[in-house]
């Protein structure tokens, strides 16, 4: 919900507050949509300009702790965390800019600045996506100039603003460094004061529009200097369900992020989790020796018995005809893909996979066959695979976790001529079990310490012969034909993104293991 804010009278006594406000019309859904009366011709907004904070704001969280905790955790370590979560009770009573403060010492004293840049591009901008106010963002996407002022860390929403959301401008509080590290300690501007921050960057200029919240007298004098204003409130559960972003609608779309927490962590959610670890660390040591040493019924029921949803549908296919095994093409969401299609069929299968560390090849149940990116190389490695048995390839290259298939290598269509594809999907609550700049040997782990990891396998039929390169198609179009298929099965979207394009975003290599490191 936004209301307006009448400027003109009183504006700057805080006792006058509930007076100078007055509820649009209906609801402020119509704002960013139908631009009524109220808010004028899109043509005219965008020539004017919007001023706004993200905390309280654009952001329907009310507390900014979840995201220092999301860089303490992601950027930092699990200690760090800790100490952050310890400090929860000592924060509740602190005003906002010694809590603020205080905050920016424990997640930053000691932090690498490559550390923060990582966490700001690949893990904080999923978590934003998924907390934006739609009624905010439509009056910030109207506007032609988008300025946003706050008094969190630059370094921690600058980019999410520019890239997602395309502001043109963001000021926040800067923070002191030392060569590659920050001591935790603000610089010497101190944190910023949003009214006296806009009065500098604008000068005599009045901005023509402001989004500010009424539970601060700094929002009130920040907002009543632009020549119209409006107030975030969300009075009720039902206004707070009509103010979240449906991913349709987010303004760039989120394929790749990175992080292993699968949660928002405010200060309940995170005492939770560390109340999880022992018994999470113990499950999936169990789940892994289950699933390794024993026998595919025996470790199905302990899997189930432990909490791992497994559902399976469609048929394993009859034995290939012309002596060679069957090819498995999977869509990648974790490195377990071919061990729950393993485990689902009952039988072993081989898995051939480009980048894998020692570390996970030692773990794996089933036999695993490293790649050499070498295309004559890798086909005849694949060909003498098929003749010993059936084999698994995901060609993706790299698992996604959000609805979209990456695009698919076209090598495995033109090696065999029995294509089975099976959709892999997962679902996690706490843990995310794959990383592209974290150590790559726990993913399993890590996706097997969720309370109630899911594990959905859909056995398609068998690719028609006309469909393959048998039947007169080149690889491409047998790539392509499997990826659109695939896609319908899980209701995901194709994309021709590639494994490089998502290394090259999250970590800033092109996703070549080395030993135990993406």
């Amino acid at each position: 919900m936004l209301k307006k804010m009448v400027l003109g009278r009183s504006s700057n006594s805080s006792d006058d507050w509930p007076e100078l406000q007055w509820r649009l019309g209906k609801a402020a859904t119509s704002i960013g949509r139908s631009r009524n009366a109220n808010w004028q011709s899109e043509n005219l907004r965008k020539s004017e300009t919007v001023v706004c904070d993200i905390h309280g704001c654009l952001l329907r969280s009310d507390s900014f702790f979840p995201y220092f905790m999301l860089v303490a955790f992601e950027g930092g370590s699990i200690f760090r965390a800790f100490f952050l979560l310890l400090s929860w009770p000592i924060l509740f009573v602190l005003d906002y800019d010694l809590k603020m403060r205080v905050m920016i010492f424990i997640t930053f004293c000691g932090l690498r600045k490559k550390d923060m840049d990582n966490v700001s591009r690949a893990v904080l901008p999923k978590f934003y996506l998924e907390n934006i106010n739609l009624h905010a963002y439509e009056v910030l996407e109207s506007a032609g100039s988008k300025v946003v002022f706050t008094t969190v860390p630059r370094v921690m929403v600058e980019g999410f603003l520019k890239e997602y959301l395309r502001v043109d401008s963001v000021l926040g509080t800067e923070l002191h460094t030392n060569g590659k590290y920050f001591t935790g300690l603000l610089s010497s501007s101190g944190l910023l004061v949003k009214h006296r921050a806009l009065k500098e960057y604008f000068g005599e200029r009045r901005p023509d529009i402001g989004l500010g919240t009424s539970s601060s007298i700094h929002d009130h004098l920040f907002i009543s200097l632009c020549k119209e204003a409006y107030v975030v409130v969300n009075r009720s559960e039902e206004n707070k369900s009509t103010t979240i972003m449906p991913r349709e609608r987010y303004p760039k779309a989120l394929v790749f992020h990175d992080g292993r927490l699968a949660f928002l962590p405010t200060p309940a959610a995170t005492l939770s989790m560390f109340m999880w670890l022992p018994i999470g660390i113990f499950l999936a040591l169990f789940r892994l020796f289950v699933g390794i040493f024993l026998p595919y019924n025996l470790s199905i029921l302990l899997g189930v018995g432990s909490g791992v949803n497994i559902r399976v549908k469609g048929t394993a296919p009859k034995k290939s005809l012309n002596g060679k095994g069957v090819l498995y093409v999977c869509t990648h969401r974790t490195l377990l893909d071919p061990v729950f299609l393993s485990t689902s069929l009952k039988k072993p299968l081989t898995a051939v996979t480009y980048s894998l560390s020692k570390m996970s090849e030692i773990m794996a149940p089933i036999r695993t066959v490293r790649l050499s990116r070498d295309r004559r190389r890798d086909g005849e490695t694949m060909q003498r695979l098929l003749s010993e048995g059936d084999l698994v390839v995901c060609p993706e290259g790299t698992t996604c976790r959000e609805p979209y298939l990456l695009r698919f290598s076209s090598l495995f269509a033109e090696l065999a001529d029995e294509i089975v594809p099976v959709a892999m999907n997962t679902n996690v609550t706490m843990f995310y079990g794959t990383t592209a700049s974290g150590l790559k040997c726990l993913d399993p782990v890590f996706f097997l310490m969720n309370p109630r990891p899911s594990y959905s396998v859909h056995i398609l039929g068998k690719v028609p012969r006309e469909m393959t390169c048998a039947g007169g198609k080149t690889g491409h179009e047998v790539a392509n034909y499997l990826q659109r298929q695939l896609a319908a099965a899980l209701g995901f979207q194709c994309t021709s993104l590639t494994r490089r394009d998502k290394y090259l975003m999250l970590a800033g290599n092109e996703g070549v293991v080395n030993d135990d490191r993406s």
